[in-house]
């Protein structure tokens, strides 16, 4: 069976989707692209903004268009929260929620009794969707550590589609590292959706920081970067474990998605600016040659121009080497979409146009600052396509340009990081291959 896999959002429905294609393939059924016929189209959605629900939709009507005969499966989290509308659409047969694994395998040879199956996840207890042993088309591995949120930002839906706050077991963890390491992985992503949440359910309780420790005792062949914390759990005890082993990646993502106080509070965010400037103030105080990079969303409902001003200053005095800036999108049914009135979409987008300014000033002076360093590179299997050259990451996500040959690919190797070119470093690697 020809089987056609497109994901949506985040790095959580990505490893979500290797997990699928490990089963998948254990039954024998061929991964095939999106574009081609395929028997099943299978789409791991996204709903974290009104958009992402239309997007699913238009990939399934896509899928309908390119097989007629074919069967259409919805899954992820729009198929999670609007089971019902979803399953009205008549391009699609399937809707299957988070977390039931055999509901989407039947689906997939089309022999589930139900059109539509959900549970609700504010009641599961583990972590349904783990176990891959390869991450299709990509040179590092994401491995989820943790599923779900208890947070409720009045902007997200998440906590809704994902379900309370789980985690796995250090242990099983540390076994996927082992075994993606064993099979020529060079480096992993820890990824979930309130990654600082990590340990708080599991008995005995432990924390990111714990589990960090526990991966580091078993000296995996590999480097492990974390993809996205919190600043109220970027704690001291965490800085410590990250500094004392090679093996983690100097890089923080610390979502702050506003630097004014009164917007911060009404996104129901857990920090003021100024804890947070003094969290990013010991990250790169404690960590040389760090790279801290955050998530800013503009014009949030109720945002006034000269919020945004004084944000904008404030996020310029910060220690950032980059910004992914997120023009606000409804989402419907949260908090914010009902209690506030929506800004104009030209002011929206208009104070996003700023903000990027500020990243690309920054994106330009981290890339100047490392200019001339030393460091240790990752290079992909694919070559840049512009130039032909070898591209990959530091540790502490220097994006480089290489020349070298194919056996270089998919290795670390020690690098000079020579000059700036566009936006990336020329490096020279310093044992040639």
């Amino acid at each position: 069976m020809r089987v056609a896999m497109a994901t949506l959002g985040c790095k959580v429905n990505q490893y979500d989707t290797a997990v699928f294609e490990r089963l998948f393939n254990q039954r024998g059924w061929r991964r095939v692209g999106f574009e081609e016929k395929a028997d099943t189209y299978v789409i791991n959605s996204c709903t974290v903004t009104d958009r992402a629900d239309s997007d699913a939709r238009k990939l399934a009507r896509k899928a309908r268009r390119t097989n007629p005969n074919a069967r259409i499966v919805m899954t992820g989290c729009y198929a999670q929260t609007s089971p019902d509308e979803v399953a009205a659409l008549d391009y699609v047969d399937y809707v299957v929620g988070l977390g039931r694994v055999p509901d989407l395998l039947a689906a997939v040879e089309g022999k589930l009794a139900q059109r539509a199956v959900v549970s609700d996840l504010r009641k599961a207890a583990t972590v349904a969707t783990t176990g891959i042993t390869s991450f299709s088309g990509r040179t590092r591995a994401f491995v989820k550590v943790q599923e779900g949120c208890d947070l409720f930002c009045t902007f997200c839906i998440i906590p809704v589609a994902r379900g309370r706050s789980r985690s796995v077991a250090p242990r099983a963890v540390v076994d996927e590292i082992e075994l993606l390491a064993a099979r020529g992985y060079k480096e992993v992503v820890l990824t979930g959706i309130h990654l600082g949440g990590y340990g708080a359910d599991l008995e005995p309780e432990c924390d990111l920081a714990f589990l960090l420790e526990t991966i580091a005792e078993r000296r995996p062949g590999l480097r492990v970067r974390i993809s996205s914390i919190d600043p109220p759990e970027i704690t001291e005890r965490l800085v410590d474990v990250v500094t004392s082993s090679r093996l983690f990646c100097r890089h923080f993502h610390v979502p702050l998605q506003a630097c004014e106080d009164d917007v911060l509070a009404r996104m129901k965010r857990q920090y003021t600016r100024a804890q947070a400037a003094d969290i990013l103030k010991m990250l790169v105080e404690r960590i040389p040659g760090v790279c801290v990079g955050t998530d800013m969303i503009t014009g949030f409902p109720g945002e006034t121009a000269e919020q945004f001003a004084d944000g904008l200053k404030f996020a310029e005095s910060l220690p950032l080497d980059y910004l992914h800036v997120f023009p606000y999108s409804k989402r419907s049914s949260t908090s914010a979409a009902k209690r506030w009135q929506e800004l104009a979409d030209d002011v929206v987008h208009g104070r996003a146009r700023r903000m990027r300014e500020l990243d690309g000033d920054l994106r330009r002076r981290f890339l100047q600052r490392n200019a001339g360093t030393n460091g240790e590179a990752l290079f992909e299997t694919a070559r840049d396509g512009e130039t032909g050259l070898l591209k990959g990451y530091t540790d502490n996500y220097v994006p480089v340009l290489c020349a070298g040959g194919d056996p270089l690919r998919n290795t670390l190797a020690p690098v000079f990081l020579e000059k700036v070119r566009g936006k990336r470093v020329q490096a020279v690697a310093l044992h040639a291959a």
